[in-house]
């Protein structure tokens, strides 16, 4: 209970799970009956990037985003960033021209106008929440778990007045029981844990095993950090013991190993993956490497764990 995001919100592992992710929600409404989108580990939502975070002995805390949106936003905005040059990479502003890039910067910055910064100058920064809303249809529904209760508050302020989400002040685990399998037959979930404790990855395995059970059809969607790849490859050995439906992993590395960044990648693992979209990712994954690389180490991939039959 002592992770807070904000000091990592629109670092290079939130561009590539929320460009991966907008992803997966375009790909379930191909389909035009509506989709349970199902968040376990929500935060507050939105993040203010101009906001302070202090370390424990008082002293600022260097934000992680100029490194992250504030490299792919760069790209395509010719404003500056609050911060100033760390955003701003050389050779000037380029527009995205991969599709799912471009949606997700459209997203970027719809969030920033309804936060009141409109222009190029990117100040605020949507969570999953407020992607997942911002792209959502008329006939999607969503449910936003978050235990921390001044997150949980924030968050059930935030989207009061929306349509169609509900905000679950509940330890995101307990709501895969609670809301699975959902009425209307169709969901996504995001498992997204602050990873804080070393039991993380168990924890995941023995939910995936009970919702699995219980919605043997839903698309579950993991985040998961690369720091030792041995806990990812046992992760892995552990998900195929559970003999799951066709699954897919994509991995962003921004360093190499002799790098010593303790985080160097991180991933996403798909259950029940829609139709094609690895064809999708795989697209995007060098538009991500090349902005958000730390040196020439950085390398991205996506592969099936267990293949389609």
């Amino acid at each position: 209970m002592n992770y807070r995001h904000h000091f990592h919100a629109g670092n290079y592992a939130d561009v590539f799970k929320h460009v991966l992710l907008l992803q997966l929600i375009r790909a379930m409404q191909a389909k035009e009956k509506g989709f349970l989108f199902l968040d376990t580990h929500a935060g507050r939502g939105g993040y203010d990037l101009t906001e302070t975070s202090l370390l424990p002995d008082g002293r600022e805390r260097e934000p992680e985003f100029p490194a992250g949106i504030g490299r792919v936003w760069g790209e395509a905005n010719a404003s500056a960033l609050p911060g100033g040059g760390p955003g701003q990479p050389p050779g000037g502003p380029q527009s995205a021209t991969v599709p799912a890039l471009a949606d997700y910067l459209a997203l970027v910055r719809r969030f920033n106008d309804r936060r009141g910064h409109t222009g190029d100058a990117l100040h605020f920064y949507p969570g999953s929440p407020w992607l997942a809303k911002l792209a959502a249809r008329a006939q999607d529904r969503l449910v936003l778990c978050e235990l921390r209760p001044d997150d949980a508050e924030a968050l059930d302020f935030d989207f009061a007045r929306e349509a169609r989400v509900r905000v679950q002040a509940m330890d995101g685990y307990t709501g895969l029981r609670a809301h699975l399998p959902p009425p209307e037959k169709r969901a996504l979930v995001l498992i997204d844990p602050p990873f804080e404790s070393q039991a993380e990855f168990a924890q995941i395995l023995k939910s995936l095993g009970e919702s699995l059970r219980r919605f043997p059809s839903g698309v579950f969607a993991v985040w998961y950090p690369i720091t030792e790849r041995t806990r990812v490859d046992d992760f892995f050995d552990g998900l195929l013991a559970l003999r799951p439906p066709p699954a897919l992993f994509a991995e962003l590395r921004v360093a190499g190993d002799a790098t010593p960044v303790r985080m160097k990648g991180c991933g996403l693992l798909v259950i029940n993956p829609p139709w094609k979209i690895d064809g999708a990712i795989r697209a995007v994954l060098p538009e991500l490497v090349r902005p958000l690389r730390i040196d020439a180490g950085a390398s991205a991939r996506c592969a099936w764990l267990v293949p389609e039959a």
